[in-house]
């Protein structure tokens, strides 16, 4: 017997709202009915992805309607906390955008707004749903590196995009660069690591991108490069290696785990996984997979977007809708707060333990 089709609704429909309607599409089961946005050539572009989808101008007409089973939230991230305020209070289930909100603050205000909710709510953290870091995440799971003890990301990449208004070029907006873009490789890290991140040091700055752009009187100040180190309770650590000027490169995200057993890499887009076991393998001597995505949907994100759509319909028909809601709002919760943390450590030339962002 086939589960009944989930209707969904897409709340702000700029590039990765439409990015998710383009992946519900090709999801079975899955339809989008509703999409709405202030911005009407955004709702156009909405609607040449679903012509049948009923177009409102904001997120409480839709509400209003009742006609989703399912809401996708994908608005500039400042509007996330008053929007989820709204939606909560629905009989949905809601998937996210990263990041969860712009401060911890919020996080914790969203994530008391959703404790009593018999609805699932998602976080979209769509990077551990990447072929080659998915495989990593699995043989971590599995023991391949033994104890991990050191970690390490490196996004080396194009400037930020342009967005609608040009939101994205302000850490008001944002949250800043490490909250916006790097929440993804926190939560990386943290699902692959034994312990949990008790302290961050960072140094970054704005060296080359947006410098001459003037958006009215506002000058752009979001960092286009940082190194953060994060210590784990149990003396492991890990490192972000981000450079948003090395367009120019092979390999845009690396992702490489080191245990006391094997060290574990995962690129993207060359799509492997090389592992090198000691006592096995030498310099140069290694293990190498392919790790490429079979989603019915590549789309803007190697497949992830849609494999974490169908794991997010799959939790809604299946899954314990509460302990789903917890582990992916406490998960979204804390990559927030180290990207606070790195923020306040580049503002004041210190380590920030992780408790003085998230107290407790």
């Amino acid at each position: 017997m086939s589960e009944p089709e989930v209707r969904y609704g897409v709340i702000g429909t700029g590039m990765m709202g439409c990015e998710h309607i383009a992946n519900i599409n090709w999801l079975p089961g899955a339809q989008v009915v509703a999409v709405a946005d202030p911005h009407e050539p955004s709702l156009d572009a909405a609607s040449e992805l679903s012509p049948e989808a009923r177009r409102f101008s904001g997120h409480d007409d839709l509400l209003d309607a009742q006609m989703c089973d399912a809401v996708v939230i994908a608005t500039p991230n400042m509007t996330h906390a008053p929007i989820l305020a709204d939606v909560l209070k629905a009989d949905v289930h809601v998937l996210v955008e990263k990041p969860l909100c712009t401060t911890v603050a919020d996080c914790l205000a969203t994530l008391d707004a959703a404790r009593a909710r018999s609805h699932l709510i998602w976080v979209g953290l769509e990077y551990r749903f990447m072929a080659p870091f998915a495989r990593l995440i699995e043989e971590v799971a599995a023991g391949t590196a033994g104890r991990v003890r050191m970690v390490s990301m490196r996004e080396h990449r194009f400037p930020f995009l342009d967005k609608v208004g040009c939101w994205n070029r302000f850490n008001a907006n944002t949250g800043g660069t490490l909250v916006e873009k790097c929440c993804h490789f926190f939560d990386l890290m943290n699902l692959v690591m034994p312990g949990a991140p008790v302290q961050v040091y960072a140094s970054g700055s704005q060296m080359l991108n947006h410098l001459d752009e003037r958006h009215g009187e506002r000058v752009p100040d979001i960092l286009d490069s940082a190194y953060v180190i994060v210590d784990y309770d149990d003396g492991a650590r890990a490192m972000l290696d981000l450079c948003m000027f090395a367009e120019a490169t092979r390999n845009q995200q690396e992702l490489v785990a080191v245990g006391d057993a094997a060290k574990i890499e995962a690129l993207v887009p060359e799509d492997i996984v090389r592992i090198g076991r000691r006592g096995v393998h030498s310099i140069g001597d290694v293990e190498t997979h392919p790790a490429r995505s079979n989603a019915l949907y590549q789309g803007l994100h190697h497949g992830s977007s849609y494999e974490e759509h169908r794991h997010f319909l799959n939790a809604i028909h299946h899954g314990d809708h509460g302990e789903s809601s917890r582990e992916s709002l406490q998960a979204a919760l804390v990559s927030v707060a180290m990207g606070e943390a790195a923020h306040l450590s580049i503002e004041h030339s210190r380590p920030i333990p992780l408790t003085q962002v998230l107290p407790g």
